[in-house]
């Protein structure tokens, strides 16, 4: 007897980030996420776009300009399901998505390593889509003297704050991190968190080439861009690795 096939888990990290998919599809697939390091760095990937959906947010159109709308009682109940499937796992889903930030040990630009893909596999979509935002921003970097972590910080200016994209090099591991926005009034704002792996990111001589990499973070603050003072590369134990004047 030929076994059932199994659905393929791996293309639900798109409608899990929605909040699509019903109870039960929803509950398979979070138990599938803790031991598939694939899906948990897509799914740090998608993570990453939020602030770039917010943005989307406030130019998307109104109902009255698509051609094509549904009915309103469609509309509502469908909002409504979501809504009430969201609330009744809310609090386990953040406790999965940390648990997949920490799995990942590095963020979206290590999926490559994590799925054995080695030298010749490109880089994810995502990963090059970081990479340019970083391009295209507002660039400071700094070399800190005492660790000689190399930082630079991509700044955009959006209409919720300022888009924020990191790129680390010369940190070595394990050790779990944080980027830090420091406004001129003093208050803090963590941009984003992830874990250097013992290889390091950005080291010259690494064993792996995604070693030898820089890391790419994105992330977002709730300040304007000319409110922003520093920005600060932290370890969570309270070790400073750089700072970037902004």
């Amino acid at each position: 007897m030929i076994p059932p096939t199994q659905p393929d888990r791996h293309s639900d990290v798109g409608a899990y980030v929605l909040g699509v998919l019903d109870a039960a599809d929803a509950d398979r697939f979070e138990r599938h996420l803790v031991g598939c390091e694939q899906c948990a760095a897509e799914l740090e990937e998608l993570m990453a776009l939020t602030p770039v959906l917010a943005e989307f947010k406030q130019s998307a159109p109104t109902p009255e300009t698509i051609t094509a709308v549904p009915g309103r009682r469609v509309l509502d109940g469908l909002l409504d399901e979501v809504d009430a499937t969201r609330r009744s796992r809310g609090r386990r889903r953040l406790f999965l998505v940390a648990a997949a930030v920490v799995l990942i040990v590095g963020g979206p630009l290590a999926a490559v390593s994590l799925t054995g893909g080695g030298d010749k596999e490109p880089a994810p979509p995502l990963a090059n889509a970081v990479r340019a935002q970083y391009a295209a921003g507002e660039k400071v970097t700094s070399v800190d003297p005492e660790t000689k972590v190399s930082a630079g910080v991509s700044m955009a200016a959006r209409p919720w704050g300022t888009q924020v994209v990191m790129e680390l090099a010369n940190v070595k591991g394990p050790q779990t991190c944080d980027l830090v926005a420091v406004g001129k009034d003093g208050k803090r704002q963590t941009i984003t968190t992830w874990a250097v792996p013992k290889g390091g990111y950005g080291m010259p001589d690494g064993a792996e080439k995604w070693n030898r990499e820089p890391l790419y973070a994105s992330g977002g603050a709730a300040l304007n861009r000319g409110d922003i003072d520093h920005f600060e590369v932290n370890t969570l134990d309270g070790k400073r690795l750089a700072t970037i004047k902004a």
